[in-house]
């Protein structure tokens, strides 16, 4: 059986049983402050078990592409290493909102698994929780006395907290879980012990394939547990790990799933998977990554150096690193996977398929980068193996391999490798304390200590009334304290609010909560899953009251402007560049909008002008909004409506549309009545954000205004200045060629003042035996002057020790030179010296054994800094 057909079998056999099979919710999520990334199959359907929404269906089922590199869930270091663990990862799933419980979860898994997947019984095993008291749980008898009329007693084993108690988070919903094991050992490996014993023993081959969590209570933030009013089924199964059962392989690589990558990265490497530890490690580690690294930037993230962009760049790293070091790959290889993984996935996760070009290149040029930055730290490593050896030391430091780590992407097992290579160690403890030590930095900047919800009214669903009103009366549904870095906002949950919360790009609204006399401040306004919090500075006096929300109108209306302006300019982008463009991103605020969006070349300035105009030309149209609320996402799409890459879509949709012909998108933020209230529009940035991505910045209505008369009034000073010429442009590119030629001609006379410092200094070295110290106080233009001079010095003199202290711009720099001879034969270090001398300028720097330079604040300290040197010459 394909691992295509597995999971078409576990869908299907859902469906059968009268679930509906929903699309996979993107891995990266948005509206969810607790996540990252969608970690288990369970995500997309938290607001069902928290009670903020009802359940359209109360029976589903899918296959959810997962992420576990970060948080409490992070298997990322066993990757490679095992044969089971994985970065990304599908899971497939069935799903009772309030509908079946225990009784039929537990049927359905073990015929599915043994009747339609054909599973041996005889090597299944099962979990049942086995109760705790602390939480004043028992052992769950209903679980047990259901699966003893499907397998033996003899396997169904008990499982304590760690193992079978699912919980969502520190609160939330909770309950537990009977997990199902198989045993994919050979007989002989049987009949010497009993798989029963290696149960949740991360043995290899006795491995979890399914859990059934049974979802029935709710974890307070004071730790207390309290019964949900309905009780729920999650399941989760690994679809790796059933492949590599029906299949029956040793190794979740062995598979289906993943021979086509390990054929290929063979092909590319020239190496053979199946002969050695190490280079089989490289091959695992890099085609798991890849799943991962091409999943996520299909949905919208792209790598970066923060948030969930980072964790996606230091997978790809990672992966390039085992290829580096254990398939000898110097170049580009991992974008070369890519279409091998948009075939397998056409079918279940088409939108890799739809963005096959854009990955490539973005990993590609991620790669590239990365190869270049691998490089540099090898040459870090090579410095400080020389500095190890002339001082007789033998050990990198922890401080020393965290930056290595931590500037130039080299895991501690790297660093650890090329130090044995070389004779040398590494100090693990060092570095694992560095590491924890801005672990601890990151975790105090980022700990937010949440409190329960307080109810104060009954009631879970949010009216959002902000499209057609700017104030609502309200009542308060729930409030919450949250602290975070020491300070404490306050949250609240109305019952109806015209308060947008920040979605889609769009940033929430701001305003005042009027209750009685008392006023309260709206600071911001968040999505948690589908509730709409607003941050508040206090805690209304009055909680039952009758709430007047109102929202900052002028600040709403120039979002309002921006927010329709993208719609605009994503419509002539596409109709002058291309159809391939496809929006990556926004950021829509009050003062200017951002837009990200996919083209391969930077836009030339004609391109730039045409857009502008063309969304200008929108605007003076004044075309009416067309808005289309709760219409059939196909019929949405029918109507030419762009679905965008990485958004989660409901069953039905909101349509906003700006002419039939033009502008026509999916989009639940706010808009203008018409396109004439924007103004005027105009682009003031176009730079590159990633391979394949562009990003456009402009303002709209009074920002565009502010804009064009700003460059007037430059225009006018230029103009002045110049004292109003006939042809302005003429003017300044006469200008600028007299500059020129002025430079060429001050370069050509400091050089000959450089040449004659030069000789100079020469003629005035002292010998030192057969050492010619050159040491001065001098003054040059530029850093790059004293760089030239100073390797001039070295060229031209043998056996040189030289040190310049010189003076530019005011500012304090020093130079030390030293000839290779004396390196080698004085144990002399240009690093190390620059180093005691910039005390002296109350500065810092360092360089090389022969070169190394200094900058610093004290000028003045120039001449101890020459006094220091001659003293330290004395005793070359």
């Amino acid at each position: 059986m394909t691992s295509s057909e597995i999971r078409k079998k576990f869908l299907n056999y859902f469906q059968e049983k009268q679930h509906k099979i929903v699309p996979s919710a993107p891995m990266v999520i948005k509206d969810d402050p607790t996540l990252m990334f969608t970690n288990a199959g369970m995500n997309q359907f938290k607001d069902y078990f928290l009670g903020n929404k009802s359940a359209e269906a109360t029976r589903v089922t899918d296959t959810q592409k997962c992420l576990r590199v970060s948080g409490k869930h992070n298997d990322l270091e066993e990757v490679g290493h095992d044969t089971y663990h994985h970065t990304m990862f599908e899971m497939l799933g069935n799903w009772s909102f309030g509908d079946y419980f225990k009784k039929e979860a537990i049927a359905w898994s073990w015929e599915l698994l043994t009747e339609v997947y054909k599973l041996p019984k005889e090597r299944l095993y099962v979990t049942v929780f086995e109760g705790d008291k602390a939480d004043n749980i028992p052992f769950d008898q209903e679980a047990y006395d259901f699966w003893k009329s499907h397998i033996d007693e003899s396997r169904i084993l008990k499982g304590d907290k760690s193992d079978n108690f699912w919980e969502m988070g520190d609160t939330g919903p909770c309950g537990p879980a009977s997990e199902i094991h198989v045993d994919l050992r050979d007989e002989a490996d049987i009949a010497k012990i009993p798989g029963k014993d290696l149960v949740n023993n991360d043995h290899p081959l006795v491995v979890e394939i399914w859990n059934l969590v049974f979802i029935q209570f709710n974890r307070k933030a004071d730790g207390s547990l309290h019964a949900l009013p309905a009780k729920h089924i999650d399941t989760g199964m690994g679809f790796e790990r059933i492949c590599m059962a029906i299949q029956n392989k040793k190794s979740n690589y062995d598979t289906d799933v993943f021979t086509p990558l390990l054929d290929e990265v063979a092909k590319i490497s020239g190496k053979k998977y199946g002969e050695l530890s190490k280079i089989d490690i490289a091959f695992r580690v890099i085609v798991d990554h890849i799943r991962a690294i091409s999943l996520s930037i299909s949905d919208g993230q792209l790598p970066s150096n923060n948030k969930a962009g980072y964790v996606i760049r230091r997978i790809l790293r990672r992966a390039v690193r085992y290829g580096y070091t254990f398939l000898d790959l110097k170049e580009p290889f991992l974008y070369k996977l890519v279409s091998i993984l948009a075939k397998q996935f056409e079918e279940v996760f088409p939108e890799l398929k739809a963005q096959q070009e854009l990955v490539e290149k973005v990993v590609k040029e991620e790669e590239t980068a990365f190869l270049r930055t691998l490089e540099n730290g090898l040459r870090r490593l090579d410095s400080i193996k020389a500095e190890l050896s002339q001082s007789s030391k033998s050990a990198i430091s922890g401080a020393v391999a965290f930056e290595l780590y931590d500037t130039y992407g080299f895991p501690l097992d790297l660093t650890a490798l090329i130090a044995k290579e070389n004779g040398l160690t590494v100090d693990e403890k060092g570095f694992e304390q560095a590491m924890n030590e801005q672990k601890n930095r990151s975790k105090s900047a980022a700990k937010m200590e949440t409190g329960d919800w307080q109810i104060v009214n009954e009631g879970s669903d949010v009216e959002f009334v902000g499209y057609d009103e700017n104030k609502s009366e309200a009542k308060i549904l729930r409030y919450r304290a949250v602290k975070t870095k020491n300070k404490e906002q306050i949250q609240v949950v109305l019952d109806k609010t015209p308060f947008y919360a920040e979605s889609g790009g769009q940033i929430g609204d701001t305003g005042n909560l009027k209750i009685g006399d008392e006023t309260i401040k709206v600071l911001d306004t968040k999505k948690e899953n589908d509730l709409i919090v607003h941050f508040v500075d206090k805690i209304p006096s009055r909680l039952d009251a009758k709430v007047y929300a109102e929202i900052d109108n002028e600040r709403r209306r120039k979002i309002v402007y921006n927010h329709s302006a993208t719609h605009l300019l994503h419509a002539a982008l596409r109709e002058i560049l291309g159809d391939h463009v496809q929006q990556k991103g926004s950021f829509v605020s009050d003062k200017i909008l951002r837009f990200d969006f996919s083209h391969f070349s930077k836009m030339t300035d004609e391109e730039i002008l045409k857009v502008e105009r063309r969304v200008n030309e929108k605007i003076r149209e004044n075309i009416p909004q067309q808005e289309e609320r709760n219409i059939p996402i196909e019929e949405a799409k029918a109507k030419g409506a762009m679905a965008l890459f990485g958004e989660k879509y409901g069953d039905n949709v909101r349509m906003i549309t700006f002419d039939p012909n033009y502008s026509v998108e999916l989009c639940g933020g706010v808009h203008v009545s018409a396109t004439g209230n924007i103004g005027q529009f105009k682009i003031t940035t176009e730079t590159s954000v990633a391979a394949g991505i562009r990003r456009i910045e402009a303002v709209t209505g009074e920002k565009a205004e502010e804009y064009h008369l700003n460059q007037e009034a430059i225009l006018k000073q230029v103009n002045a200045l110049l004292k109003s010429p006939k042809d302005l442009a003429q003017a300044v590119e006469q200008l600028m060629k007299e500059k020129n030629e002025l430079q060429k001609s001050l370069e050509k006379e400091q050089s000959k003042q450089a040449g004659q410092l030069k000789d100079e200094l020469i003629k005035n070295a002292e010998k030192k035996g057969d050492i010619t110290v050159i040491i001065s106080e001098i003054t040059l233009p530029n850093a790059d002057a004293l760089k030239k001079l100073s390797f001039e010095l070295k060229n031209e003199v043998d056996s040189l020790f030289a040190v310049l202290a010189c003076e530019i711009d005011g500012k304090p720099q020093i130079s030390v030179v030293i000839s290779d001879n004396l390196v080698e034969n004085k144990d002399l270090n240009a690093g190390k010296i620059i180093r005691d001398l910039a005390k002296n300028i109350q500065g810092g720097g360092g360089g090389q054994a022969f070169f190394a330079t200094a900058g610093g604040k004290k000028l003045e300290g120039l001449a101890d800094v020459v006094a220091q040197a001659k003293t330290m010459a004395k005793e070359l």
